[in-house]
Order: structure tokens, then C-alpha cells, then sequence
């Protein structure tokens, strides 16, 4: 059966800008009302994600929190139960993203990265479970977004790639644990936002290899996001929204 979004209330950290923007104003679209977190975002941006939002017809909070400390994800919940007193949909988004070999990789590093990674969807999972089971009636949808690293060595960005794996692992173990009225499921992007630097040209000729033969964008993601929110029989699944790169990967 198709989940009628309207009126719901999702948390999508990460959500002032890029990816998380893009869910962000998907589920705006679809009548979602939107906490819009963000670390180290600067102001316009997120005022400006606050404005798109409510240009759409929802109600948006924003919340500067740091995810990587339980401080941080207590001044997130707190705002969701003060300025909505509900929640439906929970969307893990943001994360760091540190290119380096596992013999280079620091203490400090690996903790950070695993901290804002896997450690804060771990937390925002178990304070979004409460207020879902509390819905009229209980009811939620948390969707982590991973990447390359959840399902294959990424030898160059090793402690990253370790942190999305623990986050499929996280996803799997909460979605056998949370049903039958929680679902959770993972999405994988590929190549849906060029990076800074990268010539558009070059950007474009790296996804030919890709039997779509073309990069994607964040709002392929975002469809994505929202599709598994209206699907009510589908938990524990991974979908890769990359153009098929997967299956062009040695």
C-alpha cells in the first residue's frame, strides 16, 4: 500500500545543502514538514534551504547540531519534539567524507569519521523510534544514505568506506529489529553531484564507462529517498541509484 505523505515530519541531517537539500525538498514536495539540520553549513545557505522549503507549502525548523556527540543529537530531538512533537521519517544524510590510505589513517580521524558516520545514524535511530511508535498509529521510515564503500573495498578512503559498511550493517540489523512498524532501508548513489574541481567534461565522460552512459543528480537520490517512504512493504533493502556503475565495477 502507498503511504500517504502529506502533513508527515521527517528529520534529514545534513539538509542545508547538496544531497540532503535535494531530500529535503523531494519530501517537501509530497507535504512533508522538514527539521533542517546542519553542522557548519553558513546562514544564507540555510536560510535559503528554510525559504525552498516553505515556498513548497511545508513548515521547515532549522537546527545547528553537531552529530557527533550525544549533546548534539539531543538539541536535534529536543527542537523535533518542541517545534513538530512528532516524527515519521528519519533520513541519515550527513557525513564526512576523508580520503585516506588505512596505513595513513589517525586515531582522531577514525573516530571522527566513525563518529558522524555510523555513530550518529545509531543514535538518531534509537531517539526516532520512540516518537514513530508513538504516532496515531505507530508508524516510521528511516532510510540511510551510504555509498561505494558500503558494499566493496575503497582502499583509498579506508575508514570512510569501513563507516558506510557498519552503516548497511546498522540499517540490516534495524530493519529485522524494528518492524512491523518501522521500516529501514539503504540507498547507495553513485555519481549524482560533481565534485568541486572536477571539469564538467571530465564528469561527464567518466559515466560513458556506466551502461546509462551519463552521471546522475541529487534529485535521482532524492526520488529514490521518497519512494521508499510511500512503499510500505519494503525494509531491509539496498537500492543503488548509480546508473548501473555496479555492474561495469571489477
Amino acid at each position: 500500500m502507498k503511504v500517504e505523505l502529506t502533513d508527515k515530519v521527517a528529520l534529514v541531517t545534513g539538509s542545508a545543502h547538496r544531497v540532503g537539500k535535494a531530500i529535503a525538498l523531494e519530501l517537501a514536495r509530497c507535504g512533508v514538514h522538514i527539521l533542517v539540520h546542519y553542522h557548519s553549513s553558513p546562514e544564507d545557505v540555510v536560510k535559503e534551504t528554510v525559504r525552498d522549503i516553505k515556498s513548497l507549502g511545508a513548515d521547515a525548523f532549522p537546527v545547528q547540531a553537531n552529530l557527533s556527540t550525544p549533546e548534539g543529537v539531543d538539541k536535534v530531538f529536543e527542537a523535533i519534539k518542541e517545534h513538530f512533537g512528532r516524527l515519521h521519517i528519519l533520513v541519515n544524510s550527513a557525513s564526512n567524507f576523508q580520503r585516506r590510505r588505512l596505513m595513513d589513517v589517525t586515531l582522531d580521524e577514525w573516530n571522527e569519521t566513525l563518529a558522524i558516520n555510523l555513530t550518529a545514524p545509531f543514535l538518531c535511530t534509537q531517539r526516532a523510534v520512540p516518537l514513530m511508535l508513538a504516532n496515531d498509529p505507530p508508524e516510521g521510515c528511516i532510510i540511510n544514505i551510504g555509498d561505494r564503500g558500503s558494499l566493496e573495498p575503497w582502499p583509498d578512503y579506508a575508514h570512510h568506506g569501513i563507516s558506510k559498511a557498519g552503516l548497511l550493517a546498522l540499517s540490516q540489523v534495524s530493519a529485522a529489529s524494528l518492524g512491523p512498524h518501522i521500516r529501514v532501508n539503504t540507498i547507495i548513489p553513485g555519481a549524482v553531484l560533481k565534485p568541486e574541481g572536477v571539469p564538467q567534461e571530465r564528469w561527464e565522460q567518466n559515466a560513458l564507462s556506466d551502461p546509462l552512459q551519463r552521471p546522475g543528480t541529487a534529485e535521482d537520490v532524492a526520488r529514490a529517498v521518497v519512494y521508499l517512504c510511500q512503499e510500505d512493504f519494503i525494509t531491509g533493502a539496498v537500492l543503488r541509484v548509480d546508473g548501473g556503475a555496479h555492474l561495469t565495477t571489477s
